[in-house]
């Protein structure tokens, strides 16, 4: 028994003199390293400054190091840093009085110049942990070689950067939207003012500037009163400005390439956009990925295929980053080593399916009045034109000398308004396909006004163009008759019929065109009032459209009931269907005879077109803006839905909003036909 007690104290005095030299083993110069890699990964410089020799220490003070290591960092981008080395130990045991280790590492990371690689040497020196201690630790040897090995010996780091030259926006034959182009960066020299203050109201108006404007630009910090202080871009062709400059003593210029121009100025403004210069939120908004593409004098879309493109048109700049040392050489007096180095993109091009003459033709036709317009290939889906006024001139606003007033500022058409009357062939495709009527099936129809029952109260429906007797489908359409179209829609439920208009893109908007309001059929897209659902199916009540999927709705006339996607970006595959079956194709060519008939038959409403120099069909509409029933003095907006009867390959739908006292619908009629004589 005292020999098994024996034996057990034997081996617990072992485990125990085992766990103090365990205790007492040293960290070693790998262990000790490993701690300084994993802060650095981390960048806690910080807390690497505490790990470094006490030379090192006396060479850089603690916030020059620490400062200097977390700008080079941020200021460059560095991310992802990944150091390795060889953590094993060596097969022999050290001496005891070894007091330094060489460690040789490899340092891997990302920057804004793209990815970054070095091979680099850590001596680890043996030191007291502090001086009151005679306890020893392992230090690390820090010089700024640990940053770069290329600025090891002093030398300087510096940051090239080229900026990428935007992509031009065209259109479908090549004339250009958006491009770049050599201007004139005119501004004044401050020292050649002779009466300042006269002569900056001078400069403002010749410029179309404010004298606040002028005065920001002076007194930046970098303005010195011999160096040109650049004011606004002018373009060559804009010849009695430049002249009128040079009269102005301070005044001079230099040219500047690749500055933005629109030559098709107003008549493509909401369309296009402009570029404006970056701000604070519109970096904030992006991710970092992004951001590193901008700087603070950069330029970024700001509406219309600028801003939605801004990805694709913008780029992303090249970077060098290197070093620098002064040299012996007369002829070079540095010398630089590249540290890493990102080569520019330029931004891509982008081609639309817009035509410029039939831009330039609606944009003609509307200029003067507030409305929009949208042109499609019924057959394709291709978007032609897209035009709203009244508009702002993007070249103005692209120099910051003009920015658009909220009137001119409205983007129309891509907002949603009532349609009037231009909904009834959409209705009828949908009352025709549900059963609601038969083709041949005739209502009669006495009287201006009809109500249901005596529950509708003081609503009514009310027709204007139409002739007591039996009206069919085909009749209503020609007339434009209210009572029949209200009437055929109370016999279908309200949800049956709001689902009938989702098949027609209500309550959506498509993929691949230009980022329209998706239209509505009521407020809340439902249909639970007798009255609202006989208002909504002519057009009126709370329904909603936009110009764009007013036009895109008429496509399943042309393409076997199938909805086309109004497509915006050249080479998309076309036709693209964006709803399939929304209407019967048996119907097709019955609502196609009654929108020929609406322009060239005598009952028809849009007789107007029947002038052109074409066959025109079409549909027109009035969309009464009331407050109430009894309103008598709100106003009117009127619109037209034409294309050419033998070849529809262009689509037109126009709104002109006020148009009670005009004509109504066929003061926008007139507009529409005389674009076709324009372009056929």
């Amino acid at each position: 028994m005292r020999r098994i007690l024996s034996m057990m104290v034997l081996i617990l005095s072992f485990f125990l003199l085992v766990a103090c030299q365990e205790e007492e083993k040293e960290v070693t110069p790998e262990e000790r390293f490993s701690e300084y890699t994993s802060l650095w990964e981390e960048q806690k410089f910080e807390d690497m400054y505490e790990m470094i020799s006490n030379n090192a220490r006396e060479t850089y003070g603690k916030e020059e190091a620490v400062t200097y290591f977390q700008k080079v960092y941020d200021d460059f981008k560095i991310t992802d840093v990944k150091v390795s080395f060889d953590d094993t130990p060596p097969e022999e045991e050290r001496e005891e009085d070894v007091k330094e280790v060489r460690i040789p590492f490899q340092v891997e990371m990302n920057s804004m110049a793209g990815k970054i690689t070095f091979d680099y040497e850590a001596a680890m020196v043996k030191q007291p942990i502090d001086e009151e201690s005679e306890e020893m630790t392992w230090n690390v040897t820090w010089d700024r070689g640990y940053i770069f090995p290329q600025i090891a010996n002093g030398e300087k780091l510096g940051l090239n950067k080229v900026d990428p030259v935007r992509g031009e926006i065209f259109d479908k034959n090549g004339n250009g939207l958006a491009i770049n182009e050599d201007f004139y960066s005119v501004g004044v020299v401050p020292e050649r003012f002779t009466d300042e203050e006269k002569e900056k109201e001078e400069i403002a108006s010749v410029l179309g500037l404010s004298v606040e404007q002028i005065d920001k630009a002076l007194n930046a910090g970098w303005v010195q009163p011999h160096l040109l202080v650049p004011l606004r871009n002018v373009h060559p062709s804009e010849e009695e400005l430049l002249n009128d400059a040079k009269e102005i003593a301070p005044i001079d210029w230099k040219k500047e390439p690749n500055i933005r121009y629109y030559p098709l100025g107003k008549a493509a403004a909401h369309l296009i956009g402009y570029v404006a210069p970056i701000t604070a939120e519109d970096l904030d908004n992006m991710d970092e990925e992004t951001a590193v593409n901008y700087h603070a004098n950069s330029k970024i879309g700001a509406r219309g295929v600028e801003q939605l493109y801004e990805e694709k048109l913008h780029g992303a700049p090249g970077y060098t980053i290197y070093a620098e040392r002064e040299t012996e050489s007369e002829e070079e007096k540095t010398s630089k080593v590249t540290i890493a180095e990102k080569p520019v993109t330029n931004g891509e091009d982008v081609t639309l399916t817009i035509d410029t003459t039939i831009q330039n033709e609606l944009y003609a036709s509307l200029k003067g009045d507030t409305g929009h317009a949208a042109a499609i290939n019924p057959q394709t889906g291709e978007t032609k034109a897209l035009v709203s006024t009244p508009a702002f001139d993007p070249n103005k606003a692209a120099q910051n000398v003009e920015m658009p007033t909220n009137e001119n500022n409205l983007n129309r058409f891509a907002a949603t308004y009532a349609p009037g009357s231009t909904l009834k062939p959409i209705s009828a495709a949908i009352l025709l396909s549900n059963g609601a009527i038969k083709p041949e099936e005739t209502m009669t129809i006495e009287g201006s006004t009809w109500k249901k029952d005596e529950s509708w109260g003081g609503n009514s429906v009310t027709r204007v163009h139409g002739l007591d007797g039996e009206v069919d489908v085909k009749t209503a359409l020609i007339r434009s008759d209210n009572i029949f179209f209200a009437r055929a829609a109370l016999r279908m439920e309200g949800s049956e019929l709001v689902n009938a208009y989702k098949r027609f893109g209500f309550t959506e908007t498509p993929s691949k065109g230009y980022p329209v309001e998706a239209s509505q059929v009521s407020s809340n897209n439902e249909l639970t009032s007798e009255v609202l659902q006989a208002d909504t199916s002519y057009g009126q009540g709370e329904l909603e459209m936009s110009s764009l999927h007013l036009a895109a709705s008429y496509t399943p006339l042309f393409n076997e009931g199938n909805i086309l996607e109004p497509v915006l970006l050249s080479g998309e595959s076309t036709p693209a269907i964006w709803k399939e079956n929304a209407m019967n194709t048996e119907y097709s060519d019955l609502i196609r005879q009654a929108l020929d008939g609406v322009v060239n038959d005598s009952a028809g409403t849009a007789g107007d077109a029947a002038e052109a120099d074409i066959r025109l069909s079409g549909k027109t509409g009035t969309a009464e803006l009331k407050t109430s029933k009894d309103d008598e003095d709100g106003k009117e907006n009127g619109w037209f839905v034409g294309y050419p009867t033998e070849s529809p390959e262009l689509l037109i739908a126009m709104m002109v909003e006020d148009v009670k006292d005009r004509g109504q619908s066929s003061f926008v009629v007139e507009k529409v036909a005389e674009v076709f004589n324009q372009l056929y």
